[in-house]
């Protein structure tokens, strides 16, 4: 499998989220009682980071988003994005990802304008948005690019490593560069309301232990870390990440272990295995390895396998839209999956 794939979210990619524009300044409409659209933060705000110091004086009006997550954040702040990043590979048919899609249009909003990111950032396009900050706590910006950036506009790296953020560290610090902190937590405990909710309506995961393995192509095997959010994102809905899991030596910077497929019977404690692949041809190819095919979650059909490029994606990173889009899809796969655990 093409590492890049791999690489979605925080194990860090040159792949990057497309995310949400609309006209200068618009907010989306908030429902009655909602507070998300009205400004609680005091300017100025400093923002330090692994690349420097964002300092905002003013409310932005003008946002510009790189990496990921970023713009469904603002978005769920009130703020819809000026400038986005281009992310063919989990957007659908309309040209970008579904979640956001459908919130902007539901919301009355302009679609975005999207540029080029990753290593090739198209930073006139950028300059052309005339944006009031920029965006990306998420992201594999360079210290080049952001000194770059942070001459268009001040922008917001990341705290340590790139493409390393806790998904609530991220609403806080997009809360806070927006002029809304007291958001972040309004929105951090919708979701995990809406997380537990899923716990609750299905008691029986919490009898199920997973591992979320990948694999780097024929002969490779790895499993991903408890800490990174497509992991997050299973252990929130009730089910146990196998401790074998904890006994594997990280990749420094990834979030990942390569165990090797010559490892794979490692794995026969987990109830059930999540993973996702490029397309069919590079599943069956790895499906037919005999190694891989005796690993017995694989071997009974107790298998998550998402081939959906936005479902791959939103499975990846959460934030306030991701997490009500993907639960509901989620959750019959995983029931489809557990009706196969052999005992």
């Amino acid at each position: 499998m093409d590492s890049t794939l791999l690489r979605l979210g925080a194990l860090g990619s040159a792949a990057l989220l497309t995310l949400g524009l609309a006209a200068c300044g618009s907010e989306p409409a908030a429902e009655e009682g909602d507070t998300a659209a009205s400004g609680d933060g005091a300017f100025p705000v400093e923002i330090e980071h692994a690349l420097g110091t964002a300092e905002i004086t003013e409310t932005p009006e003008r946002v510009v988003t790189l990496g990921q997550g970023s713009a469904s954040i603002a978005f769920s702040l009130g703020t819809t994005p000026v400038g986005i990043e281009r992310y063919d590979w989990g957007s659908d048919e309309t040209g970008y990802v579904p979640w956001l899609y459908e919130a902007v249009t539901e919301a009355g909003e302009e679609l975005p304008e999207q540029f080029t990111g990753g290593t090739e950032i198209d930073f006139e396009a950028i300059i052309e948005l005339e944006p009031d900050v920029i965006l990306a706590p998420w992201s594999g910006i360079t210290q080049e690019q952001y000194d770059i950036l942070a001459d268009i506009a001040p922008t917001v790296a990341y705290a340590e490593e790139a493409w390393n953020a806790e998904w609530d560290q991220q609403i806080e610090v997009v809360a806070q560069a927006l002029g809304r902190p007291e958001q972040a937590q309004v929105l951090i405990d919708d979701i995990g309301a809406q997380f537990a909710e899923v716990r609750e309506a299905n008691p029986e995961f919490a009898d199920l232990t997973f591992s979320y393995i990948f694999t780097e192509g024929p002969g490779t095997l790895g499993v991903i870390m408890p800490t990174e959010q497509r992991v997050a994102m299973v252990s929130n809905m009730g089910l146990t990440v196998d401790p074998v899991v904890e006994t594997f030596e990280e990749r420094e910077g990834t979030d990942s272990a390569l165990i090797g497929l010559e490892n794979a019977d490692q794995l026969s404690g987990s109830d059930l295995l999540f993973t996702f692949y490029s397309d069919p041809e590079y599943r069956a190819e790895i499906e037919a390895q005999e190694l891989y095919a005796s690993i017995p979650a694989i071997e009974s059909g107790a298998v998550v396998a998402a081939e959906e490029n936005s479902f791959v994606t939103a499975s990846s990173i959460i934030n306030p839209l991701t997490v009500p889009w993907i639960l509901d899809r989620y959750v019959p796969l995983i029931h489809e999956a557990a009706a196969n655990v052999d005992g």
